[in-house]
């Protein structure tokens, strides 16, 4: 019979960025908290943070009960819960020391299920991930009974993780214990931890961790590594960054799969092109993607276009999740224009496609021009970082909504769609952040079509 239950959880705001985990031990017949840890652990990614959860959750398990107790582990890592289970091979060299430290434990103690979670499930741990995280921010270390204190970390020499040592040591044999902050509670008694400033910190969801896998092409060191960086070495950039106050919204674009105009290679704007056999096989392809780890999608949006819809349908089924309709992610209105090979638009509108070619404020006869396109899409854009802050966002849309995405995302002219190309059921990704700047972390993927 299980007698404990670990709810354990980490997060990195950058990937890698200042991250840190939480973890709780809870009484398994009536889900009494019985003792919580947490700590900020410097410079990493998601899943370094989550394994170090899970290592703290499993000490305070042993220093509560000691050896042989049973305990579920439960967290909202689909990754870890699959490699410790022994179900997943680890394949990330910088996954592994970690993972054997968690079995030197688990041989302890008899446990007797791993299960993934939702994160909505694994709130306490991940309130606890964010209040350490917080409290580092302002150069405070997460205490047992809501309290934190100043750090001398700022006069600490550079950590192994890349930083000053934030709340107590980084070395891993003293990460969840000590400095880390392992609380053990009265008997009877729920207690729920504050940040230093003494306001309860959000539950901010983590970003998709797209460092570890390898999958996206993305740079090893990100906004917040680079505001981290800054902040220890006292080097002033001139760039007027704040330090990060949370992590990013993660925007990932997908276009949608193939349809017979373009096979063609027709203009195809608000016509209601249907997919073929192979666009929705390339569709298939990207959501079997998106729903494997590292991906974490929090929610799909789409163009009304039908072909964007089957595209963003593939991807719901896969993940479980619904697809919401968002009208200003349609593609342009390419008014006469609609249908017509490029080739048949330049004998019959020689000038007005020139014209089209050279200035994005001009509209194809009866149709959008890019600059009018260009307004609605970056209000759908505002929408949606306003309404989904800090999630993983999936928008499946076309060409020219994407481009104009990217092409904002790296304040570049509107001449500048001209240099971009996209193939179909491609993936792009932007980050952004709460403190102003965006992040293109990937361009143009086609990977799951390979």
């Amino acid at each position: 019979m299980t007698t404990y239950v670990i709810e354990a959880d980490g997060g990195s705001r950058g990937n890698p960025g200042p991250a840190g985990y939480g973890a709780v031990v809870k009484d398994a017949s009536d889900g009494q908290v019985l003792a919580e840890a947490a700590e900020a652990i410097g410079v990493t990614t998601n899943n370094v943070a989550e394994y170090r959860g899970l290592i703290a959750g499993l000490r305070a398990t042993l220093d509560l009960a000691g050896e042989g107790a049973q305990v579920a582990v439960r967290m909202d890592s689909k990754l870890v819960i699959e490699q410790m289970a022994g179900r997943w091979k680890i394949k990330n060299e910088g996954l592994r020391p970690l993972a054997a430290e968690a079995g030197s434990l688990v041989r302890r103690l008899r446990v007797t299920e791993w299960t993934w979670i939702p994160r909505e499930r694994n709130k306490h741990a991940d309130r606890l991930a964010n209040e350490a995280m917080d409290a580092a921010a302002q150069g405070l270390t997460w205490t047992a009974g809501g309290s934190s204190r100043e750090t001398a970390a700022s006069a600490l020499p550079e950590g192994p993780g890349g930083g000053a040592a934030a709340g107590g040591s980084a070395r891993p044999e003293e990460s969840s214990r000590g400095a880390a902050g392992v609380s053990a509670l009265p008997e009877g008694r729920v207690r729920g931890a504050a940040v230093a400033t003494g306001r309860a910190a959000p539950s901010v969801p983590r970003q998709t961790d797209l460092l570890d896998a390898g999958e996206l092409s993305a740079p090893t060191a990100s906004v917040a590594t680079a505001q981290q960086t800054a902040q220890r070495t006292g080097e002033r950039t001139g760039t007027g960054w704040a330090p990060p106050t949370r992590v990013a919204t993660s925007l990932l674009l997908l276009r949608h799969g193939e349809t017979e105009l373009s096979v063609q290679r027709r203009f195809s704007g608000l016509g209601d092109a249907e997919l073929t056999a192979n666009g929705l096989a390339q569709a298939s392809a990207a959501a079997g993607r998106l729903a494997r780890e590292p991906y974490r999608l929090d929610v799909i949006v789409t163009s009304p276009l039908t072909r964007a819809r089957q595209t963003a349908a593939e991807v719901a089924q896969q993940t479980g999740l619904d697809v919401e309709v968002c009208d200003d992610l349609r593609e342009a209105d390419f008014g006469a224009w609609e249908g017509h090979t490029f080739t048949e638009v330049q004998r019959r509108w020689p000038g007005e496609l020139a014209a089209w070619l050279s200035d994005p404020a001009v509209a194809p006869p009866g149709g959008e021009s890019f600059a009018d396109a260009s307004r609605r899409v970056q209000a759908a854009r505002e929408h949606l970082i306003e309404r989904y802050e800090g999630r993983t966002v999936l928008a499946v849309s076309h060409v020219t909504p994407i481009k104009l995405l990217l092409q904002d995302a790296l304040t570049a002219p509107l001449q500048a769609l001209y240099r971009m190309h996209l193939d179909l059921a491609c993936l792009s990704l932007i980050e952004y952040y709460a403190d102003g700047p965006a992040v293109v972390k990937t361009f143009n993927d086609t990977a799951h079509l390979r």
